[in-house]
């Protein structure tokens, strides 16, 4: 039978045994957790490469889509850049509908706010007269002189909806910086990609070559006989994409507020975004 000192060194080393195998497993578990953290680290830092190539794939791909708009002023949603949601555009949202013929608004400006049309509107103006239209914008007053000699369609359908408020608190929704300012889509569903509900007929200039400098008014559209609300202000031709293409309907000038315009530019991103909210209050017609 062992003595007492021996059992009491037996429980010694037993109890300092244990305690090695429990430090031993806790280092174990340090190690264990350890890897897994490790693990998971390259798995999060995989998973987040992935992502930042998906992110610069899209926007590559939307770079692509801006790029080969950007000289190109449409209406088919690729050149509204600016997704649905920015702080910078807001749409105003819809108004009332037309069902059926369109009838010429009062000149006097007392139309409700309309915004959805089943049909183009009959002729409303009348040619022998001369049009202008005050754009009040946020950043100030832009006065067009309204070609309808050489523009009659188009400045019927601008006045038309000029007098229907269609144009009332419109955003413009894409600014290319030294290009143009685009706007005319009040209901979206995402900025640019909206009109009136129907196209009108084309009215091509017949030198395009002199008919895109600064401060002409012409129709955005999305291929011929497309256009139907949306319009832009030209700054500039950079590379002859207007002039070379002459497939925008002009149907202005401006005549007073060009800084104005070139203001609203300056407001431009690299995103053909505005940095800012910029929009048209009202545009009033004035027939003489």
């Amino acid at each position: 039978m062992p003595s007492e000192k021996r059992q009491r060194q037996d429980e010694g080393r037993l109890q300092r045994l244990e305690a090695q195998r429990a430090e031993a497993r806790k280092g174990q578990r340090k190690r264990q957790a350890r890897n897994i953290a490790i693990i998971l680290g390259l798995i999060l830092l995989v998973a987040a490469g992935f992502a930042i190539f998906s992110a610069d794939d899209a926007d590559d791909t939307e770079d692509v889509t801006s790029d080969s708009t950007s000289t190109e002023p449409s209406e088919d949603g690729s050149t509204a850049s600016t997704e649905a949601g920015d702080a910078t555009v807001v749409l105003p949202g819809a108004g009332a509908s037309v069902t059926g013929e369109t009838p010429c608004p009062p000149a006097d400006g007392s139309a409700e706010r309309t915004t959805e049309f089943e049909q183009a509107p009959p002729m409303c103006i009348d040619e022998a007269k001369s049009y202008t239209a005050t754009l009040e914008t946020t950043e100030g007053d832009i006065v067009i002189e309204l070609d309808a000699a050489n523009a009659p369609i188009t400045v019927n359908n601008f006045v038309v909806l000029s007098r229907y408020h269609f144009y009332d608190n419109v955003p413009f929704h894409r600014i290319v910086p030294g290009f143009v300012n685009q706007a005319g889509d009040p209901v979206g569903p995402t900025p640019g990609a909206g009109g009136p509900g129907y196209a009108i007929a084309d009215e091509l200039p017949a030198d395009p070559a002199t008919a895109y400098s600064p401060g002409t008014v012409a129709m955005a559209n999305s291929g011929p006989e497309s256009g139907g609300s949306q319009f832009f202000l030209v700054i500039g031709d950079p590379g002859g994409a207007l002039s070379g293409a002459g497939s925008y309907s002009v149907f202005g000038e401006i005549v007073e507020g060009q800084e104005v315009s070139e203001a609203i530019n300056a407001l431009g991103g690299a995103d053909e975004k505005p940095t800012k909210p910029v929009a048209i209050t009202s545009v009033t017609i004035t027939e003489s």
